[in-house]
């Protein structure tokens, strides 16, 4: 890797390296609240900083299933799921009030809790995002809250923690479900008090932040186990949203598919022009256990691999779902072979109905065990339930005995 100085890098327009910055702090949330920091010392001043004018990363402004917020942070799709889901964002944006965002990993939690701060009053604050799995239980207090000097082995110096950094603006918190039960009440006061206190400290210390919660947990079953704290639950679902895995919007896969190899098209500076009918047509039949994340992935990696103008089936690797069956697509002659996923019946269909209810019936209405049998979690198949208006008439019941 080529060594770059400060003299090198003093030598570049300011709005060029400014435009770098800000390419690599949209997906460095902890960079970015350096950089606010920052920015309010050398001003002299508390406020939050001015946003950052969006044509600087080529930003559309606005949210209506199509729209780009915020640099990369897109919502993109024309389903009644992401319909649905722009609606909400927009009127949750009009309040202050907690949000605890669900849905399977990759689904998203992290785009919809940018597009809240985005359309709200606090959009010129920071947003400051943590993953609450990712630093170490004995680490998520200091991070938090912040530390003063001395309070442990290694603390040098008065550290602000990241509730301090989001002032004026929204805290999201990822992965809530995983952190320390400890650490959970800690928290629960904060979004009473809207008062913290660092580790070491005893300073009193009024911050004003909006708190976006996520988990990709199964909630209920996180309280009954000890891992989550009820009463916090109540406290962050004030407003409440909930994401569908993308198997269940796959009218959306096309546009998602043709916006991914845009931005890699243009990052990898690659001749590619579109995607070959076939191959959006293994696309559209996979079940995306990885959702839009693993869509985005494997488009990238098509377009570093493929070698044509176009990006053709067997460019798309990588697909794989061990949990449900899959059947060799029907090949032209002289074409590469690529396995392709068995088609579930589209969301909402006559054909999804009838599955279900032979699945219902073959389990006696085990939830567990029809979900099993549909490859879909259970979160899933409840949501499949509403759909099709189907209410169980046995109740839960256990698995059938095999005669």
């Amino acid at each position: 890797m080529t060594r770059v100085t400060l003299g090198d890098l003093a030598r570049l327009p300011v709005e060029r390296l400014a435009r770098l910055l800000m390419e690599v702090a949209v997906e460095d949330r902890t960079l970015l609240a350096r950089l606010h920091a920052t920015i309010q010392e050398a001003d002299g001043s508390q406020t939050p900083p001015a946003r950052p004018d969006k044509t600087a990363v080529n930003s559309p402004s606005t949210i209506n299933g199509h729209a780009a917020i915020d640099g990369q942070w897109e919502i993109i799709g024309q389903s009644p799921e992401i319909q649905r889901i722009s609606e909400m964002i927009e009127r949750f944006a009009r309040t202050d009030e907690p949000v605890l965002i669900t849905g399977e990993s990759g689904t998203g939690k992290e785009l919809a809790a940018h597009a809240i701060h985005d359309r709200s009053r606090r959009h010129a604050g920071p947003f400051v995002a943590v993953n609450c799995a990712a630093i170490p239980a004995t680490l998520v207090a200091s991070e938090l809250f912040g530390h003063e000097k001395g309070a442990f082995t290694g603390a040098a110096a008065r550290t602000k923690g990241q509730i301090e950094h989001a002032h004026g603006g929204t805290l999201f918190l990822d992965e809530i479900g995983d952190m320390p039960v400890d650490l959970q009440a800690h928290l629960l006061r904060f979004l009473q008090d809207r008062r913290i206190v660092r580790v070491g400290g005893r300073e009193t210390i009024d911050v004003d932040v909006r708190i976006i919660a996520a988990t990709n947990v199964r909630v209920p079953e996180a309280i009954g186990e000890g891992r989550m704290r009820e009463d916090l639950y109540y406290r962050l679902n004030v407003l409440s949203l909930e994401l569908p895995p993308l198997r269940e919007r796959r009218e959306d896969i096309d546009l998602l598919a043709d916006h991914f190899l845009r931005q890699a098209v243009t990052q990898f500076d690659r001749p590619m022009t579109g995607i070959a009918p076939e191959a959006m047509d293994v696309l559209r039949r996979y079940d995306w256990p990885g959702n839009v994340r693993e869509l985005m992935a494997v488009i990238r990696r098509s377009v570093i691999i493929g070698d044509g103008s176009t990006v053709m089936p067997q460019d798309l690797t990588g697909l794989r779902e061990p949990s449900v069956r899959r059947e060799p697509a029907t090949l032209m002659p002289g074409a590469i072979s690529v396995e392709s996923p068995v088609i579930r019946p589209e969301p909402g269909s006559e054909q999804e109905r009838a599955a279900l209810l032979n699945a219902l019936n073959g389990t006696g209405e085990n939830i567990t065990l029809t979900a099993r049998e549909l490859g879909v979690s259970r979160v899933t198949l409840y949501r499949m339930l509403r759909r099709h208006d189907i209410e169980l008439t046995r109740g839960l019941k256990p698995p059938p005995l095999k005669g």
